[in-house]
């Protein structure tokens, strides 16, 4: 697929549990974690239908250039989420493009046969992001992301404190000036902290 739509840019986790989803991660020694606890997505729909009151926590780290998310749905609104885990299943969930064209990508897409199975906006019109009806095997749903605005420049910080993190410096990210976040807009992101914690995920 990459010839389509470039590199793999995030592996997506979706889980019953973020935090301990992500303590098992900086036990690994990835981190630290950026997560916001009311991620709100504006104008979902999920297989065509509108489903206005998705509500998702998520959190993000980087390992190397390549970005981890971990997504844990906190009510019963239909979605991909919830698919994936009434059918048993926890873990890897699907695979992210960040393509340089988004609607190019989308049509290229279907062109080849992949149908959308949900889309939504983070942080704005252009936060845009689809998911393709693509899962052959686990794991393998497609996400198409558009990251030239506010949710692209939020996720930065994290990339950039990931290369100096220590595994031992807890740290703590406020939402910026401008509403927006490492995730979405209007609500704080915390950064998790680490083994060295008593208490790692406290903010």
């Amino acid at each position: 697929m990459s010839r389509y739509f470039g590199p793999i840019v995030q592996l997506g986790y979706v889980v019953h549990d973020l935090h301990a989803a992500m303590k098992h991660w900086v036990d690994l020694g990835v981190g630290p974690w950026f997560y916001d606890e009311d991620a709100r997505i504006e104008n979902f729909r999920f297989r065509g239908q509108p489903q206005p009151d998705l509500h998702l926590t998520a959190g993000i780290a980087y390992a190397g250039d390549l970005q981890l998310e971990i997504i844990q749905q906190l009510n019963d609104v239909p979605s991909a989420f919830k698919e994936f885990l009434d059918s048993g299943r926890e873990g890897a969930q699907h695979v992210c493009y960040w393509p340089a064209d988004f609607d190019g990508a989308l049509t290229q897409a279907r062109k080849l046969g992949y149908a959308v199975l949900q889309q939504g906006e983070l942080g704005g019109p252009d936060g845009r992001f689809v998911y393709l009806d693509s899962e052959i095997h686990s794991g393998t749903v497609i996400e198409l992301s558009d990251v030239h605005g506010r949710k692209g420049m939020g996720y930065q910080p994290a990339r950039l404190l990931s290369q100096s993190w220590d595994g031992k410096s807890p740290s703590a990210r406020p939402a910026s000036s401008s509403g927006s976040s490492a995730i979405s807009s209007g609500a704080p992101v915390r950064a998790a902290g680490t083994r060295a914690d008593p208490e790692p995920y406290a903010a």
